[in-house]
């Protein structure tokens, strides 16, 4: 019977399955470490955190802040000035004790304070609450049974009502049990209030703080990105609990900051002009609202609220008289105003509209020239290609550099001398962590001709090798968008690289150049024409077609014409740019050409044996699962969820991609499983499970391992939970008695560790190096694993977690699988930082993400039609891939 016979035979109500009693899955424990691999001695960015058991405990107060006439008090910084002063003034009241004040609602202390409801009503000045470097004179007014201390309210001030109310105990003991592999339901209460008291260490230093980062304001850490806009290294800290006990993990973190200075230079740098008259007021208004300013007349601090509809000298205000003179006061503008009263004669701020810092019903304006933006303003739009090129080539730090680094900031921080910690019995140590790491020998790989190639420092090459499956290239051609590039010698060294490898390729039909009037018109308009143009001259339907863009990065034909490709007409497609072509650039672009038209390039000896353990025995499908969020700014934008899974069993270095839109900024996969019969949208999981079937000797898989990126420890159960179950779901809707056995494994790269190695060497840990002890999580079954060679800056680890393993994989087994997977990546010669399915469900959603981003939304919506998933959200639909292409690797 087929799978499709077994999909409509065995489909099942959906309430059977969904009232089908699930037990709660929770992410695996430890069952042991491994032993495999040469061992090597290491350092950790991991520093060693002592916590006095016989401390009292962390009591957690909430805090209400509102104005006389019961508003509630808002604006960053307000509640730590209100603080302040509470401290300050009442200390002896309080106990004298230490606060760690989130910035919000909650406030900490070790021990607890002498009441568990406190009252207290102050007064700050306006200076107080509307800048950060005003004024810090305050009154107070605290009003308790027998106890009443009256001031004088200052003229402008606001009186604030504060309340202290007791919340809850955050016992220490829950880090002791936590570090012991205990379940500790305050663990993470405990931690986040040391936290905080670090992010109060920096506040105080006068740092920005973003989430668990602080930077420092220090010309030395700026970056210059151009277009006014500055990387700011700054350090990443977070306490974690580890085999080794409770570490800090610090590591250099960056973020983007507006260049600080006079406004005028930063505008004419943000909109790249030369003088300020080519400035453009609506875009710099946009730009400008909400920063902060300081200013040359009156050096304080102030938020823009806009800019003046005239310049300033022709805006008007009235300026009232002073007491004792005549009249009620004189219409004057800015210009004037300032030449009289301030003894400032403008120059060419004149002319230009002034910056207001008041209300819309009450400005106060400030010219141009007068203005300075403040330090570490955070810059949070989309950097262009240029900033981020600048940005990741300028941040890089090797190992060493970046081992000195953290070391200077553990000592420049004197955390030793830090009140707060100091009287929660925390100590943390200033060097690195020592750890034992392991480096796993690399797989061999079989290739043409029976050759077997041995990878060295996790690279390899294909001189005087023949790729082990090539294919023949006979009908195809060469498209140029308009690029510089000598077509001739291209095709003549691609011919001759192909032969070398085993592909044989045959002249293309021809080579169809852009017309010149064409160069002009919208991408997608561009491509529709080029087709137009070669659709007569082509004998019949390309194998292939090779597309010369003009621009290396981000081109704007690039997206439409995949889609043009690969959803409309079905062909295979390569777009290169190249700037210097010899023959290694044309062998890495055969290799992806290869893959795309169903050939391979390499496989693992063992694959092709085969003798992997537990995959060659039983049917094993690998699935990788990853979803695309748009980038900042793009909030409807839909996410992307992209799903890979192996075919050919037992090969595991093919595979086929399916990929869906989903609402924005939503993690979970929404559509793995769709509980109706569908002839166009089945769910992810069956129209894979029916690729795997029809690969596989028409056998179902009898394992799944799930490699599933992009998700923090907070959705681990829901990945397990959630995900899991739709895809169980899935298989039990085809055949309610087939249960394949599961396991889930998570990867992360956005985690902070590091590793060096010791000994004083500058070079960063060799290919294969993984850490399973130490620095790993207590309880749960996780290790990092470094697979491929850090060439340029440190290298980052990848963060397995194995949540859920029914396949009774051994420690090592596993480990070795994992590394494994690294080197099947067909793209490169070199072993991946992630494992391979992970890597194509990356570059299936950027691709996919190519077919809408270049489109309106409201037209393609309207042409393609929308889909609705979980929240009634309508998200744009993704055009279907065609027939034709939609089995290959598109993706490569």
């Amino acid at each position: 019977m087929s799978m499709k016979a077994l999909i409509v035979a065995g489909e099942k109500p959906l309430e059977q399955i969904n009232n089908a009693s699930t037990p709660i899955r929770v992410p695996m424990k430890r069952f042991g470490i491994g032993s495999r691999g040469k061992r090597i001695p290491l350092l950790t960015n991991h520093f060693k955190v002592g916590v006095n058991k016989y401390t009292d405990d962390f009591y957690h107060y909430s805090i209400a802040m509102q104005y006389d006439d019961g508003t509630p008090v808002e604006g960053k910084g307000i509640g730590c000035k209100v603080l302040d002063q509470i401290k300050e003034i009442y200390g002896m009241e309080l106990a004298n004790k230490e606060f760690a004040y989130d910035g919000e609602k909650s406030l900490f202390t070790v021990g607890q304070l002498p009441h568990k409801r406190l009252d207290f009503m102050i007064v700050l000045d306006d200076m107080s609450l509307s800048r950060s470097g005003g004024s810090r004179r305050g009154y107070f007014l605290e009003e308790r049974e027998g106890d009443r201390k009256r001031v004088k309210q200052s003229f402008g001030s606001k009186t604030i009502k504060v309340q202290f109310n007791f919340a809850a105990i955050i016992p220490m003991q829950a880090i002791a049990n936590a570090l012991r592999g205990q379940d500790s339901d305050h663990f993470q209460e405990a931690v986040r209030v040391l936290d905080i008291i670090l992010r109060q260490n920096a506040a105080k230093q006068g740092c920005l703080l973003v989430r668990q980062s602080f930077f420092h304001n220090k010309p030395r850490s700026f970056i210059e990105l151009g277009g006014g806009v500055l990387g700011c290294r700054g350090l990443h800290s977070s306490f974690l609990a580890t085999q080794g006990g409770l570490c800090l993990n610090m590591d250099v973190s960056t973020t983007m900051i507006l260049k600080p200075g006079p406004v005028v230079n930063f505008l004419i740098e943000n909109q790249n002009v030369k003088t300020p008259y080519q400035i453009d007021w609506t875009k710099a208004k946009r730009m400008l609202k909400n920063l902060k300013i300081v200013t040359y007349a009156s050096k304080k601090e102030y938020k823009i609220t806009g800019l003046s509809d005239k310049p300033c000298r022709q805006q008007t205000f009235f300026l009232k008289s002073k007491k004792g003179q005549n009249g009620d006061g004189v219409e004057i503008t800015v210009c004037e105003y300032f030449a009289q009263y301030k003894q400032m004669q403008l120059r060419d701020s004149a002319d230009f509209p002034c910056i207001n810092v008041g209300k819309p019903k009450k400005p106060s304006y400030f010219p141009l020239e007068l203005c300075d933006l403040v330090s570490l303003q955070r810059y949070t739009k989309s950097l262009s290609n240029i900033q981020r090129a600048s940005l990741v080539e300028k941040s890089r730090q090797k190992p060493q550099e970046r081992m000195s680094t953290l070391r200077d900031a553990l000592r420049s921080s004197k955390y030793e001398a830090d009140v707060m910690l100091r009287s929660a019995g925390i100590s943390i140590g200033i060097e690195l962590m020592q750890v034992e790491g392991r480096v796993l020998s690399a797989p061999n790989l079989k290739v043409g001709n029976g050759d077997v190639i041995f990878p060295r420092n996790g690279r390899w090459n294909f001189n005087n090798k023949k790729l082990v499956d090539p294919v023949k290239l006979e009908r195809w051609a060469v498209v140029n968008f308009s690029a510089r590039c000598d077509i001739r010698y291209l095709v003549d060294t691609m011919i001759k690289c192909g032969d070398m490898k085993g592909i044989s390729i045959k002249p293309p039909f021809g080579v169809f150049e852009e017309s010149i009037q064409n160069r002009r018109q919208s991408a997608p308009v561009r491509v529709e024409k080029m087709f137009e143009y070669i659709k007569p001259k082509l004998p019949g339907p390309p194998q292939f077609l090779l597309c010369i863009l003009p621009e290396r990065k981000n081109s704007e034909i690039y997206g439409p014409w995949k889609r043009k490709n690969l959803s409309d007409i079905g062909i295979a497609t390569q777009c290169i740019a190249p700037t210097k072509v010899n023959d290694q650039y044309i062998t890495n672009v055969l290799l992806k050409i290869n893959a795309k038209l169903g050939g391979m390039n390499s496989l693992l000896t063992m694959e092709h044996s085969p003798s992997l353990p537990l995959v060659s025995k039983s049917p094993t499908l690998i699935l990788g699962m990853d979803v695309s969020h748009g980038s900042p700014g793009q909030s409807n934008m839909p996410s992307i969820a992209a799903v890979v899974s192996s075919r050919h069993w037992p090969w595991i270095s093919r595979y086929r991609a399916a990929v869906r839109t989903q609402s924005p900024k939503v993690e979970m996969i929404a559509n793995l499983f769709k509980p109706v019969s569908d002839e166009e949208d089945q769910g992810i999981v069956k129209e894979l499970l029916l690729d795997f079937y029809n690969t596989s000797n028409y056998r179902k898989p009898e394992q799944i391992i799930i490699f599933r990126d992009g998700v923090s420890e907070s959705q681990f159960n829901q990945v397990l939970n959630l995900e899991l179950d739709q895809i169980i779901k899935a298989c039990k809707f085809i055949d309610e008695s087939w249960s394949p056995k599961f396991m889930v494994i998570i990867a992360q790269k956005r985690h902070h560790t590091k590793f060096f190695q010791a000994g004083g060497s500058s070079d960063n840990v060799p290919p294969g190096t993984i850490v399973d002890n130490k620095v790993c999580d207590p309880r749960n079954n996780d290790f990092y694993l470094c697979s491929h060679a850090g060439m340029i800056g440190t290298s980052r680890p990848t963060h397995y977690h194995v949540l859920y393993d029914e396949l009774g994989f051994s420690v090592d087994d596993l480990q070795e699988l994992v590394h494994s997977l690294s080197y099947v990546y067909q793209r490169s010669t070199t072993a991946v930082s992630l494992v391979a399915p992970i890597c194509y469900a990356h570059l299936a959603a950027a691709q996919m993400s190519q077919f809408i981003r270049f489109d309106e939304m409201s037209e393609t919506a309207s042409s393609q039609g929308s889909v609705t998933v979980a929240g009634d959200v309508p998200v744009q639909e993704l055009p279907r891939l065609h027939k034709n292409v939609v089995n290959s690797m598109f993706f490569c």
